[in-house]
C-alpha cells in the first residue's frame, strides 16, 4: 500500500499507461509501475468508480481476468472535459484545500497551484464562488508535516503515542519507514523501543519531535499491506471476546473474523492472535464492558491478573 500522494500519482499514470495498451498484462503492468499484482488489482477496482463528472457518468469502463486488463470506452472518456458550475466549485475547493496541507511537498504543492489556475481560467465565471468557500484541517496534518519532514530529511522521530494496547500514553523513538493510508493516515517505522516494526496511527500522536539522530531502520522487505494493517495468520490461535456498548470499540481496533451482534447490545468478536496473552491488557481495560470467553486457558489468567490488580487496592475501595 502507498501513502495517498504516490497512489493517486500512480493511478493517474495507470489510465495513462492504459488507454496506450489495450489487453495489457497484469504481471507486466505491475512490474513496470514497482508494485504487487495485489496492488494493481486494488486500483483497478478504485478506478471504475472513476471518471469525467461528479454526477457519476462516464465512469472508467476497466476490468481485469486476473490476467490482462481490459478498458472498454477509452474513447468515450477522452472527449474533451467540460465542467459544470457545481463541479469546477467542488473541483477548485478540494484543490486548494489539499494545496495548503502541511508535509505537502514542494514541487506537489507548485503543480497543484498551476492546476487550480488553468481550472479557474476554464471555469470562467463558475469559479467566483469557489473562492468564497474554504476548508480547514485538523491538528494531525501537523504530525503529517513532521513525519514527511523526518522522511524527507532521514531524521529519527519522537513520540508520546496512545497505545489501545496498553492503555495509556507511550513514548517511543521510531525510524520513520513510510506513510500509509487504510481509513486514517498511519506511520510505519522502527520502534526503538519495542526492536520491531510498528504501525502507528497519527490522530493518536499526542507530541512529535523530529531528532537530530538519523534514521537507521534495519533492511526490510516492504509489507504487502493491502490486506489490512494487521493481517493475522490462518494457523493463529482462536480467540473469543464479549464486549458490552461500552466495548464496541474493540471491533474498530482489532482485526477480527466475525463480530455478532449481542441482545444487550454489545459484540461477540472472534479474533486470531499469534499470542494470544498479549490479550491480557485488553481484558483489564474493558473490565465490566467485556470478557475473554476463550480459550479458558486465556480467560482463566485474565480473571486472575484482575483479581491481583484489585488485591492491591485498600479493602473497599476496589
Amino acid at each position: 500500500m502507498s501513502n495517498a500522494i504516490d497512489q493517486t500519482r500512480r493511478m493517474l499514470s495507470l489510465v495513462t499507461y492504459l488507454r496506450e495498451r489495450p489487453g495489457a498484462e497484469v504481471a507486466e503492468v505491475a512490474r513496470a509501475f514497482g508494485i504487487s499484482e495485489r496492488e494493481l488489482i486494488g486500483d483497478l477496482n478504485v478506478l471504475p468508480m472513476c471518471g469525467t463528472s461528479f454526477r457519476g457518468g462516464d465512469l472508467l469502463d476497466i476490468d481485469t481476468d486476473g490476467e490482462r486488463i481490459w478498458w472498454h470506452n477509452v474513447d468515450d472518456v477522452a472527449q474533451p472535459l467540460r465542467l459544470a458550475a457545481d463541479e469546477a466549485t467542488a473541483l477548485l475547493v478540494a484543490a486548494r484545500a489539499v494545496a495548503g496541507l502541511p508535509g505537502l511537498r514542494r514541487r506537489d504543492r507548485e503543480a497543484l497551484t498551476r492546476a487550480v489556475a488553468k481550472i479557474e481560467d476554464a471555469a470562467g465565471e463558475s469559479a467566483e464562488s469557489s473562492a468564497r468557500v474554504g476548508v480547514t484541517f485538523e491538528a494531525e496534518g501537523q504530525v503529517f508535516a513532521d513525519i514527511d519532514r523526518a522522511l524527507t530529511e532521514g531524521r529519527r522521530l519522537w513520540l508520546r503515542y496512545w497505545s489501545h494496547g496498553r492503555g495509556g500514553m507511550t513514548e517511543r523513538e521510531v525510524d520513520p519507514i513510510r506513510l500509509v493510508a487504510e481509513g486514517h493516515t498511519y506511520l510505519e517505522g522502527w520502534c526503538r523501543t519495542s526492536e520491531d516494526r510498528r504501525i502507528f496511527r497519527l490522530d493518536r500522536v499526542a507530541e512529535i519531535k523530529v531528532l537530530d539522530e538519523p534514521a537507521d531502520p534495519p533492511r526490510l522487505e516492504p509489507r504487502d499491506l493491502s490486506a489490512g494493517l494487521v493481517s493475522p495468520a490462518v494457523d493463529d490461535p482462536e480467540v473469543v471476546v464479549e464486549v458490552g456498548p461500552g466495548g464496541r470499540w474493540v471491533a474498530e481496533y482489532y482485526t477480527h473474523d466475525k463480530a455478532e451482534e449481542l441482545p444487550d447490545g454489545g459484540l461477540r468478536i472472534t479474533l486470531r492472535s499469534a499470542d494470544p496473552s498479549g490479550l491480557r491488557p485488553l481484558a483489564l481495560r474493558l473490565g465490566r464492558d467485556g470478557r475473554i470467553v476463550s480459550p479458558p486457558a486465556l480467560a482463566d489468567q485474565a480473571r486472575e491478573a484482575a483479581r491481583a490488580a484489585l488485591a492491591g487496592y485498600p479493602e473497599g475501595q476496589a
